[in-house]
């Protein structure tokens, strides 16, 4: 069980002087659901637009917990999209464009399902485990963050776990931090496959090259950017001794005291933060529905 703690604890007296003690504000509560990263926030009805003042309030939690879940919602995909615009530029998927039959044709939302019409898939990533991985790190520039929005889910399985890369981070002894802090890996990413066995790891596919940590631009801390599905390898390091060093990385980031795992019920709508924070999926059975709305935040000049 969560810990609660009431919002204005955290509110600095700076920002409390700018904005004044608004009632919405004072309604706003946020649940610790783990030590290394996520929180529950209540007390927002995410239908009506949020006031520039408690929009930023939102944003100052997400900077500090880098995983919220505001439960028990009732919005449609427009209210997603205002939310996901809080935090930068709403991306738009064109990857089924112009297939009239299938929901993930509509601009600017993209289904994770494994239900089927006609015989086919209305969205993407259907079934199964998915190993640890960050949205968009096989991107020049990946996405800042992710929205999920529960509509149906399984009775058993498909929880998502989010590790907490900054927590992993810090926990490494000093001398492997100063040694990562020079080092670059590779990432890759094709489509639907959500293991590393799976993956595909040469230049034939979508890959791009990003530091092994990187400082949050917003709270300046230090976090590993690597995951066991997507980086393939650390560049310029021999096979074997990059294998050794990042499945030694992936064992560390994902122990479960970096690890918060968030059960979900519909009306859920989560956000993390893919520069500070991997996700991965638990198995469930095949013949359960699951189906969630997603959409990614992207750098504005992205």
């Amino acid at each position: 069980m969560g810990v609660i703690i009431i919002v204005k604890i955290f509110i600095t007296q700076e920002t409390r002087k700018k904005w004044g003690m608004l009632n919405t504000i004072e309604k706003l509560n946020v649940v610790a659901e783990h030590p290394a990263v996520g929180a529950k926030v209540t007390g927002v009805d995410l239908r009506k637009p949020l006031s520039e003042k408690l929009a930023q309030l939102i944003r100052e939690i997400f900077f500090r917990y880098s995983v919220l879940c505001f439960p028990g919602q009732k919005i449609n995909d427009e209210d997603q999209a205002r939310f996901a615009a809080l935090f930068g530029f709403v991306d738009r998927n064109d990857r089924s464009k112009g297939d009239p039959d299938n929901k993930q044709s509509k601009r600017g939302v993209m289904y994770v399902s494994n239900i089927r019409e006609e015989g086919k898939l209305i969205g993407v990533l259907p079934d199964g485990e998915m190993h640890f991985h960050s949205d968009g790190a096989h991107r020049e520039k990946p996405y800042r963050a992710t929205t999920l929005f529960a509509i149906e889910i399984p009775i058993t399985g498909g929880e998502t776990k989010f590790a907490g890369m900054a927590a992993a981070y810090d926990a490494l002894e000093g001398g492997l931090r100063s040694r990562l802090d020079k080092l670059e890996a590779r990432h890759v990413f094709n489509y639907n496959k959500t293991t590393r066995g799976e993956m595909r790891h040469d230049n034939d596919v979508a890959h791009a090259v990003h530091p092994l940590v990187i400082i949050h631009p917003n709270s300046g801390r230090k976090s590993l950017y690597l995951s066991r599905l997507m980086t393939s390898n650390i560049v310029g390091m021999e096979h074997e001794e990059s294998e050794q060093l990042l499945n030694h990385l992936f064992d560390h980031c994902e122990k479960t005291q970096f690890v918060y795992e968030h059960k979900w019920a519909p009306g859920d709508l989560m956000i993390w933060d893919n520069r500070s924070v991997n996700h991965a999926r638990n198995d469930f059975p095949s013949n359960q529905r699951r189906l969630l709305r997603r959409y990614t935040v992207s750098d504005p000049d992205n």
